[in-house]
This record gives C-alpha cells, structure tokens and sequence, in this order.
C-alpha cells in the first residue's frame, strides 16, 4: 500500500506544466460521450433529494398552515412552538444534510468511475451510478464527507479567505477515492491536498470556466438544460488527474 501512496505521491511532484486550453478541449471531447449520464446523475440527485427535501420543510409549512386556517396568525405562539421542536429539528436537519451528501458523494465517485470508462471507450452501465453503494464503500464516503466538513469549517473560521485554497483539493477527494477506493481516509485526503496544491492555479481556473460556462449554457436551454450541462465541471478535474497520476494499465483506444 505504501508504494502505492509514494508512487502517487512522486507522480504529483514530478507532473509537467499543464496547458489551460488543452485541458478545456480535451474536457470538451469527452463531454461528448459523458453528457447523457452526466444528466442522469443530475436526474437521480433530485429524484432522491426531493423526498428528504419535503421532509425537511414538512413541519415549517405544516404550522403556517395550521395558522393560516385558524383565521389567526399568532407570531409568539407560532415562535413558541418552533422553540419547542428546534432541538430535535435541527439534529435532524444536520443528519439529514449529512446523509444528503454523503449520497452525492458516493453518486459522484461512481460517475467518475463512469466518465473513465467512457473515455477509454469502455461500456459503462446506469447501475454504475451507484457503485460506491457497497457498505464497505459507502461508510468511507461519509466519513469523506465529514473530513470535507470540518476542514471547510476551519477555513470558514479563518476568515474565509482559505476557502478559496481548500475548494480545490476539496474537489479532488472524489476523484482519488474513485479511482483508489482502497486508500484509507487520511491518505486520500493527503493526494487530494498534494494534487491540489500543486495544480491549483490551472484547477482553479477551470473550474471557475467551466462552472460558468455550464451555467450560462444550461440557461440558453430554457433553464432545464442546466441538468444536462452541469456535470460538466468535473471534466477538468478528471482530465488533470488523470495527466498528473493517470491510471495503471490503461491505454486510449
């Protein structure tokens, strides 16, 4: 396993400047094969947050319905009962946003799982999606996105500023995790921050580009298209990693 993380580790520090415009072509190029299951991802997302959505906000609408039909709003009474429930609410409501995105992070591994298929024009399948579905998987994503959570907190506590330094290896835990599952947590995000650091500037850049770029796109499309184009800015993480640390025994078509 130690060869494996020095391995990575010496491809990072010894990675070539990598071109700006390359990197959004050949992000381009493979959009073209990854857009239908970029939408599904995007699709199955909303499909599984709507419900815990609604449960969310249940109890919110719920008691300004009830006051709304009594003919009489109280606000002191209507704040007395959210005072009442706000201790059990809001532990559910911090589960609730945990379990949420530890599902889009799991999604999201198995999409990248996807895009590499498609790139070496392998044949994927919808079921992949869920891949990182597996006990053995998905309690390793949540604890992921716990270690995201607390290191994006620290740097929201200092001032916010390092939020613009940490977004960048943040955005590469799913990629290391995607492609090496059997890395423990700290070693992931130990890639996840080397990658980061040493690329930051060019991932930075694209992801600010191509977050635009799917935006504006998607809007053109009636706003909907949105679903279609988001997925389009994990392609330039993806391409970078996979020109930095690249992948054992595989070879284009």
């Amino acid at each position: 396993m130690m060869n494996i993380i020095e391995g990575i580790l010496e491809k990072i520090n010894q990675a070539v400047r990598l071109d700006f415009g390359n990197i959004l072509s050949e992000s381009f190029e493979l959009f073209k094969k990854t857009w239908i299951h970029g939408f599904i991802l995007q699709l199955v997302l909303f499909i599984i947050m709507l419900p815990l959505l609604i449960v969310i906000y249940a109890p919110i609408f719920t008691l300004l319905i009830a006051q709304a039909r009594s003919g009489h709003v109280d606000p002191e009474a209507l704040s007395g009962i959210f005072v009442g429930m706000s201790f059990f609410y809001i532990i559910f409501l911090i589960v609730a946003i945990f379990a949420i995105s530890a599902i889009q992070f799991a999604l999201n591994a198995g999409f990248f799982r996807m895009m590499k298929k498609l790139d070496f024009n392998e044949t994927v399948q919808t079921a992949d999606l869920f891949y990182f579905f597996k006990t053995s998987y998905f309690s390793k994503t949540f604890l992921l996105v716990l270690a995201s959570f607390f290191i994006a907190l620290i740097a929201v506590l200092l001032c916010y500023v390092p939020i613009f330094y940490v977004m960048v290896p943040l955005s590469y835990f799913g990629f290391v995790f995607a492609f090496n599952p059997e890395l423990s947590i700290n070693d992931i995000i130990k890639i996840s921050f080397k990658l980061g650091n040493k690329k930051w500037l060019i991932s930075f850049g694209l992801m600010i580009v191509a977050s635009l770029m799917s935006q504006i796109v998607g809007l053109i499309l009636c706003g909907i298209g949105v679903l279609f184009t988001a997925a389009f800015v994990y392609h330039p993480f993806y391409i970078i990693y996979k020109s930095v640390i690249g992948f054992e025994n595989q070879t284009n078509s």
